[in-house]
């Protein structure tokens, strides 16, 4: 028989670093608290290998603080390639202009909209931080970056976005610096898409080159010795990640973090281990499925994997 590790318990100490936490949440026994510990575990080994590292999340979080821990990863060179969604771009750019908002999830939301106020879970975003500043902002960038293209993919137009940025809060910002690509197979499902599709009224030959940005994608996976992700929440940014990599025989590393249950068949709720019968992640992969909140454990996660890096 396996000798058997004991539960700890977990001792607090003023000063002691996220690091630290976590390191005993590995001996707590803690149930997600361990998975926790045991993601950051996996995201360390991606670090420490010649592995290229795609990082994949819904647009909602970037409405929150957590979005400085994810352009942290970029500044950081944690990340290779993002996989999103285009309310992603939305919220990096219209944060970049405007602000948004403490709010409650239980405020009047008839009220809200008639204030024009848009309720995001507890954030709140007025009109004029959101549709109308991206309005303003995006569509002369368009015909500047357009202006001699009748095709480009959505890659190449985000980064050329980015490279107009000049904000070192923003995503797209870093992206393009650090040569990150973001690919958004839903393009025009967000206000970024909607403003495209407004030039695209008065210039009827513009293509969005979607194949584009499927051979990038393929180009990569294929290319790389091994591959890991992180992958938050589901929805097409999460299919769109397991999707190229099982073509390559899956995934070396995976960390999921999720809120969904899997008894519906969804894919946000969908454990790594149905994308192993899928071989969208290899049988002896370096993996786990952390259940709750990223806006919890995704900056735990990360600043306890800094922390390792640079000690």
């Amino acid at each position: 028989m396996a000798k058997r590790r004991p539960v700890r318990d977990l001792k607090l100490e003023s000063g002691m670093t996220a690091d630290q936490l976590v390191r005993q949440m590995k001996e707590s026994g803690g149930f997600t608290g361990r998975k926790l510990s045991d993601a950051v575990d996996v995201i360390e080994s991606m670090e420490n290998r010649d592995c290229t590292k795609f990082l994949s999340f819904p647009a909602c979080i970037m409405a929150t603080g957590t979005r400085g821990v994810i352009v942290e990863m970029v500044k950081r060179k944690l990340v290779d390639v993002i996989i999103t969604t285009c309310g992603t771009l939305d919220h990096d750019l219209a944060r970049t202009w405007k602000s948004y908002y403490h709010g409650d999830f239980y405020m009047d939301d008839a009220k809200l909209h008639r204030e024009g106020i848009n309720r995001l879970g507890n954030v709140l975003v007025p009109d004029s931080s959101y549709g109308l500043v991206l309005e303003r902002k995006l569509i002369p960038m368009f015909y500047e970056i357009l202006k001699d293209r009748k095709s480009i993919s959505t890659a190449e137009l985000i980064d050329e976005v980015g490279a107009r940025i000049d904000d070192d809060s923003s995503l797209l910002y870093w992206c393009h610096r650090n040569k990150v690509p973001i690919y958004v197979p839903g393009i025009t499902d967000g206000s970024f898409g909607s403003q495209l599709w407004m030039y695209w009224q008065t210039h009827r030959d513009l293509r969005i080159d979607l194949f584009s940005d499927e051979q990038g994608l393929s180009d990569i996976t294929f290319e790389s010795k091994e591959t890991g992700a992180i992958i938050i929440g589901g929805g097409i940014s999460k299919h769109h990640t397991i999707w190229w990599n099982q073509f390559r025989g899956g995934l070396d590393f995976a960390v999921y973090l999720t809120t969904a249950l899997e008894y519906d068949g969804s894919l946000s709720g969908a454990q790594v281990r149905e994308a192993v019968s899928w071989g969208k992640v290899k049988e002896d992969a370096a993996q786990v499925t952390v259940e709750g909140d990223a806006t919890v454990t995704l900056p735990l996660i990360i600043a306890s994997v800094i922390t390792r890096l640079e000690g």
